[in-house]
């Protein structure tokens, strides 16, 4: 599998890097969050920190974050926000969008609990994915 891709002439990791410092211009930082939007830990902190997620904003796209909600119940409470999510990438072509493990740290889930909700978006050009989450959907 090839390690690298190209969208929009800009040359991308294959799969979502485990740690991300910086994006380019057109680069959105996917993250899990809560619904209150306090970004307190985990990727949520990063976003807010360094990409531009608002406090307060729990869901969907501030600065260069988009926030999926993952910590109000189970995994199903957590689809239709993943689906919403592709929905707006697929809507978004100027955009390039790294998902980060939602989930999978201060909300407990596993890849194997995540990584399906997110099958609709294998072969959408412009998300980025975690290797994990691939592993799983493969």
């Amino acid at each position: 599998m090839e390690t690298v891709r190209r969208y929009n002439g800009i040359i991308r990791p294959q799969f979502t890097p485990v740690l991300i410092t910086e994006l380019t211009d057109d680069e959105v930082f996917v993250f899990g969050s809560n619904l209150a939007g306090q970004h307190g830990g985990g990727a949520a902190r990063i976003a807010y920190e360094n990409f531009g997620a608002e406090w307060g904003v729990g869901v969907g796209l501030t600065g260069q974050s988009y926030a999926i909600p993952t910590m109000q119940g189970g995994v199903e409470t957590i689809r239709p926000y993943v689906d919403d999510f592709i929905a707006f990438a697929k809507a978004h072509q100027e955009l390039f969008f790294y998902v980060t493990r939602i989930g999978c740290g201060i909300a407990g889930f596993r890849d194997r609990d995540i990584a399906p909700l997110f099958a609709d978006a294998v072969g959408v050009e412009n998300i980025c994915l975690p290797e994990s989450f691939v592993r799983v959907l493969s």
